[in-house]
């Protein structure tokens, strides 16, 4: 099967301009069937409070209300997707901005919870894998905002994070994908405050020994917020993915080489 990256960028990556320009050009540049798949920075919540949207955040998740929904749609898969394509055009990369009801690309459901109410937030149920193997195999790269629907006519505000997984899921039927996460830390870090600290490769075993306090043993050797990304992560593997890799935006042809951020793979 043919070679296929699934690579999201951060939010806090897209708040800097000068960063994502840098971005984009190592991303254009790779030589291979690609998906790119964006969060959606600080932009949305900046517009929100000028126009005097109250902004709800629980546990890092931005609570999804139907004025809120108006302006993330507006957000991100208008001026962050169109400026992304425009970018990516500049660098001799043909791109096609999409959200989720594009095409019927990503279908979701709005998320239940026994007590709270995230509002428009959506989680994935199907990925149009036909629909965006036909731009693939023409040589159009993807670039997917994290907006989704329910296929009855509502939009959902989805995590781009969770997106960028299960669309290489969902890919891994047709091709060899590698999913990349890229973010402003280096890798997965012993020490959260230490960029050089990162480890190169995380194997099921190593990963066991990294979250050993969650089994009652010993102390943890990694940050506490990057174990449920590393689950999701041997999630995609143990789904079809080939590799996992996670790393520092501006080092996207070293991630891509493996010189570069933490590999994380199945023994």
């Amino acid at each position: 099967m043919a070679d296929l990256f699934v690579i999201k960028i951060g939010g806090n990556i897209i708040d800097d301009e000068t960063k994502l320009s840098l971005f984009l050009k190592s991303f254009a540049a790779i030589d291979n069937k690609k998906i790119l798949v964006h969060g959606g920075g600080r932009l949305a919540t900046k517009l929100a409070e000028q126009l005097k949207i109250p902004q709800q955040v629980v546990e890092g998740r931005r609570i999804t209300d139907a004025e809120t929904l108006k302006v993330v749609t507006m957000v991100y898969t208008g001026y962050i997707n169109k400026n992304i394509v425009a970018q990516l055009q500049s660098n001799n990369c043909n791109a096609i901005g999409l959200c989720g009801a594009d095409g019927d690309a990503i279908l979701a459901h709005k998320r239940e919870h026994p007590v709270m109410d995230y509002g428009f937030v959506g989680d994935v149920d199907v990925v149009n894998t036909v629909f965006l193997q036909s731009f693939i195999e023409k040589n159009i790269t993807p670039a997917l905002s994290p907006i989704t629907h329910d296929g009855k006519g509502q939009l959902l505000n989805t995590n781009a994070d969770t997106i960028a997984q299960e669309v290489a899921k969902a890919m891994s039927s047709e091709y060899d994908v590698q999913l990349i996460y890229t973010f402003e830390k280096s890798g997965v870090l012993t020490d959260v405050n230490d960029d050089n600290s990162v480890i190169p490769v995380i194997t099921p075993s190593l990963f066991s020994e990294l979250k050993a306090p969650l089994t009652g043993v010993g102390v943890p050797k990694i940050f506490a917020g990057m174990i449920p990304k590393l689950d999701n992560a041997f999630a995609a593997l143990n789904s079809g993915v080939k590799k996992v890799i996670i790393g520092k935006a501006e080092n996207l042809a070293g991630l891509i080489d493996g010189s570069s951020g933490t590999t994380i793979i199945n023994e």
